[in-house]
């Protein structure tokens, strides 16, 4: 198993939208054709086909930098829209959708997603949900696992800020991301088990190999995990967001709380940590309160609010995100405290009109609304 390390603190983003048909507000299964159009038109944007047919996932080269990152994604934002907008089709950023009925979502065409369902059956074929993964580039191998379990800390922060998807088969699941309730149940999914060296993780994929499991899936799906081929490291906590503004913050804050573990190896300070039960907690009560929860902090069993630790973190990684050219987009974290998450957003709507239909127009909307800061 080589780990393609990356000299530099290189950042990669993809972000899975999905189609929705303005009419009936429900899931639309025509990425294919977005994504033809755009290939066809526009062959410098990187679209892939994802699980389900009605998604199309925008994939950024590797970048240098927030800025980066954020500019490209809106150059392909805008091919996909436009694509979309000829098709007489809206996009959708959010967890998962309050009212779609799974099976009534087609598959996309792949051995490994028809795999997936084959072994998953129930489970497996009810993942109608989309996420941001952020990949940070990383020096050498045995800095991996390290790092990955400090952030594992700071999964709750990067939940609740993103949370999107609170409706699910017409009802309110009283949760912020049920989404994160319900990717979990694939049996390759979850929270990582706590590796403390390379070594043993290449003693569990080659396990893996061994049981199959890997043959069945390509890969495992943990919340947070390395890209050998990239020499990264993958975050994939988040619920997808309505908007290139939140996601800005959302890769600002990732990859500042990446580059800041990573010096603290350098200076030979110890990287938090907690026992796997608190990071268990702290992931569910994340998804059920979102910006509400209150999370562990210590492996003493200390509890603050993820709000207000959220805002002091920014505080403390500011001087950070200046030096790494993202303070502007770091400091919008503050921005969504404020305005709340987008779960929060379409729980008000629902709660208002009795329906989810008012939400998912403001969902939509949101893509044009919030745009990125520069």
């Amino acid at each position: 198993m080589e780990f393609n390390a990356s000299p530099q603190h290189t950042l990669g983003v993809e972000w899975e939208l999905a189609l929705i048909d303005p009419a009936t507000r429900d899931l639309a299964p025509r990425a294919g054709e977005v994504i033809d159009m755009v290939h066809e038109r526009h062959p410098e944007v990187h679209l892939e086909r994802e699980f389900l047919k009605n998604t199309v996932e925008l994939v950024t080269g590797v970048c240098q930098d927030v800025p980066e990152v954020v500019a490209e994604l809106s150059r392909d934002l805008d091919a996909v829209r436009a694509a979309a907008d000829e098709l007489g089709l809206k996009l959708w950023g959010a967890g998962s959708h309050p009212f779609s009925d799974f099976r009534e979502n087609p598959v996309s065409e792949k051995g490994s997603y028809n795999e997936i369902i084959e072994r998953t059956r129930y489970w497996g074929s009810q993942m109608l949900i989309w996420g941001i993964h952020v990949h940070v580039g990383i020096r050498h191998k045995d800095r991996v696992w390290p790092i990955i379990n400090a952030l594992m800390t700071t999964f709750p922060h990067l939940l609740a800020l993103t949370a999107s998807s609170p409706g699910w088969d017409g009802i309110d699941t009283g949760y912020a991301s049920n989404r994160t309730m319900l990717y979990q149940q694939l049996p390759t999914a979850g929270m990582p088990y706590g590796f403390q060296s390379w070594a043993q993780w290449e003693s569990y994929m080659h396990d893996q190999g061994i049981s199959g499991v890997i043959n069945h899936t390509g890969s495992m799906h943990f919340d947070i995990r390395p890209a050998l081929k990239w020499g990264t490291i993958e975050v994939r906590v988040s619920d997808a967001t309505s908007n290139l503004r939140e996601l800005a913050a959302l890769v600002a804050l990732t990859y500042c709380l990446v580059v800041h573990f990573d010096r603290m190896i350098d200076a030979g300070e110890k990287l938090p940590q907690l026992q796997p039960w608190h990071l268990a907690e702290n992931k569910w009560r994340a998804a059920r309160y979102g910006l509400d929860a209150l999370i562990i902090t210590s492996p003493a069993t200390a509890e603050a609010w993820v709000k207000d630790e959220l805002a002091t973190l920014t505080q403390r990684l500011a001087p950070l995100a200046a030096e790494l050219n993202c303070a502007e987009e770091l400091e919008l974290v503050l921005e969504i405290l404020d305005r709340g998450a987008g779960y929060a957003r379409q729980r008000a709507l629902f709660k208002e009109h009795g329906s989810w239909i008012p939400a998912v127009d403001r969902v939509i909307a949101e893509m044009d609304q919030l745009r990125p800061p520069r």
